[in-house]
C-alpha cells in the first residue's frame, strides 16, 4: 500500500510540473510567430531569443521529471 503513495507523488511532481512550461512556451510562442509576421526582417533574432526562452523553460519540466523519478526510484 505505501508503494501507492510514492507513484501518486511522481504522477503529481510530473504533472504539476510540467503545466507551468507547457503553459509558458504557448505564452512565448504565439507572440514571437506573430512578430515574425509582422517584422521578416528581426524574424532571425526573436527566433533566437524563443529558443533560448524555450529552452529555459523545459529546463524546469526536467526538473520536475527527476524528481518524479527519484521519488519511484530513491525513495522507496
Amino acid at each position: 500500500m505505501p508503494n501507492t503513495y510514492y507513484d501518486l507523488a511522481a504522477a503529481l511532481a510530473i504533472g504539476i510540473g510540467a503545466i507551468g512550461p507547457g503553459i509558458g512556451i504557448g505564452i512565448l510562442a504565439g507572440p514571437a510567430l506573430g512578430a515574425m509576421g509582422r517584422n521578416p526582417d528581426a524574424a532571425n533574432l526573436i527566433r533566437t531569443n524563443m529558443i533560448l526562452a524555450i529552452v529555459f523553460a523545459e529546463a524546469i519540466s526536467i526538473y520536475a521529471l527527476v524528481v518524479a523519478l527519484i521519488i519511484l526510484f530513491v525513495a522507496h
